[in-house]
């Protein structure tokens, strides 16, 4: 189909639908023999296996390897895995719990089934020979063995230990966790970090913050230091310490959760590059203050936002002071803070730049995007694609609402794919009933720069479904959506409105 037309792969994304649950029990095999499957019928599920059926099918939409598709050589990953490569698969790990709401509730992280269906295409591809690793760095406050046992990893690398005497890696990408009291930073536990170490690179003038860095003072991070955070986001210096794995990567599958976000609007493909980093606090979140003095911090400039932003700036001058006292006081003090700002995740309080205002977090997001795209593994920018990337979407049950920390499930029962990261969020914002025109994270992408995130314009970018309501051809013909409610800070402002004839 897409030679046909004339039109690029890369601007083709397919939406599997109607795969309504997950598989309960790991290493999540297939429940039916299909002719590609690289291990025997002994080691199938009794149980149907709905997310390995979405990836597969989504795979087929794309029309890769037609002319092998339903035999045992079908290889649709063969185009842009050879064998002896190395490839990283990138899952959405961001925490083990949600901030307010009991467990996880499948719609937090990427569920272990959808990685083991893309583990078994790359395996395929690669044909037994080179390195799957899979890799991410969680918020910094996260258990990454709890998110190992919920996403069944353990048994994942068992199952192709024993059935393919082959080692699936997994790598907590984090040098070090913070520990926290009640969400209050209190001290750092050092961790192995990524064994291939990590890799500076400065994107200089072809960051998204080059065209405000008379602005980068006010930037803040992930942490309380934004001094550590400024020193590397001033005049031409834009830069971030990168997962040296992921830069050696010959290609990456991009895992994330379908998801709304408080900063960004939505966060999937895009955002998901977040966690390639090795160190947050080189990522700026927001600028301290209200848009009338450069930030975006908060929304309006109200006398209780002047008293907050002084409270936290003496909070964070002073807090790191109390050394071991740290934990006893921050479960108070936060209490505190809570009764007189109020609670950002359960009363439509609106701080720290979790809003439709936020002008920051897009231009990381856009940063990392580029810098996985174009820098080769020692950091320097080439003119060309570095490496390959490919998107595999979970939204079988995705998150809406508090996203992306303490989302509530919908469950959309789909599966995107698709070769460009911003092809394939533009569809889930369709898909999720967001307008990208308000979502600066995707229309900004569109942007023309020296180093293009996409090649292809909003009128190329072509929707195929196993769904007649999506399979509609034109993203701007594609009309139905699954409804995500947005973050209170984006109601009322990301919403598309649906046109009926």
């Amino acid at each position: 189909m897409t030679e046909e037309h004339g039109i690029s792969r890369f601007s083709v994304v397919a939406v599997s639908t109607e795969h309504v649950v997950y598989p309960s029990v790991p290493p999540y095999s297939p429940g039916v023999a299909y002719p590609e499957y690289p291990f025997g019928i002994d080691t199938l599920s009794n149980d149907a296996n709905h997310a390995y059926e979405g990836v597969r099918d989504a795979l087929r939409l794309l029309e890769l390897d037609t002319a092998h598709y339903g035999r045992e050589s079908w290889n649709p990953l063969g185009e842009i895995i050879q064998p002896g490569n190395t490839v990283v698969l990138k899952p959405n790990f961001i925490r083990d719990f949600r901030e307010t709401h009991p467990g996880h509730e499948d719609c937090l992280i990427t569920h272990g089934s959808i990685i083991r269906a893309a583990v078994d295409y790359v395996y395929i591809a690669m044909k037994g020979e080179g390195r799957i690793i899979i890799a991410d760095a969680p918020q910094n406050d996260a258990d990454f063995d709890a998110i190992r046992r919920i996403a069944g990893l353990d048994e994942i690398q068992e199952f192709y230990r024993r059935r393919a005497d082959f080692e699936v890696e997994v790598y907590d990408l984090r040098p070090e966790k913070a520990l926290k009291v009640d969400g209050v930073i209190v001290g750092h536990e050092r961790l192995p970090g990524d064994p291939g170490g990590y890799v500076k690179v400065n994107l200089g003038q072809h960051s998204a913050f080059h065209e405000i860095s008379n602005l980068c003072h006010l930037l803040y991070g992930a942490e309380y230091d934004t001094r550590e955070l400024r020193s590397h986001h001033h005049d031409n210096i834009h830069e971030y310490l990168i997962s040296r794995t992921v830069m050696e990567a010959d290609c990456v599958i991009n895992l994330p959760k379908l998801k709304t976000h408080k900063k960004t609007g939505i966060t999937v493909s895009m955002k998901n590059l977040v966690g390639i980093n090795g160190n947050k606090n080189w990522l700026p979140h927001h600028r301290e203050g209200t848009p009338a003095q450069g930030g975006d911090q908060f929304a309006n400039d109200s006398v209780m936002h002047r008293v907050e932003r002084k409270a936290m700036a003496c909070f964070r001058g002073l807090f790191p002071l109390f050394g071991p006292l740290r934990g006893v006081m921050a479960k108070p003090l936060k209490g505190l803070g809570k009764g007189i700002f109020g609670d950002t995740n359960s009363n439509n309080t609106i701080r720290s730049g979790n809003w439709y205002g936020n002008d920051t977090t897009w231009r990381m997001v856009i940063d990392l995007n580029r810098i996985l795209m174009y820098s080769d593994k020692t950091g320097r920018l080439q003119d060309n694609p570095a490496r390959c990337i490919f998107c595999i979407v979970d939204g079988i049950v995705g998150g809406e609402g508090n996203g992306p920390l303490d989302p509530t499930p919908n469950r959309a029962g789909i599966v995107l794919a698709g070769r460009n990261p911003v092809a394939v969020d533009l569809v889930c914002a369709r898909i999720m009933g967001f307008a990208f025109e308000k979502l600066p994270l995707l229309y900004r992408s569109l942007d023309a720069h020296p180093l293009p995130l996409v090649s292809a314009g909003i009128c190329d970018i072509v929707v195929v479904s196993n769904d007649k309501g999506l399979n509609a051809g034109q993203l701007e013909k594609v009309e139905f959506s699954f409804a995500f409610l947005p973050h209170w800070g984006w109601k009322g402002h990301v919403e598309k409105k649906i046109l009926h004839d």
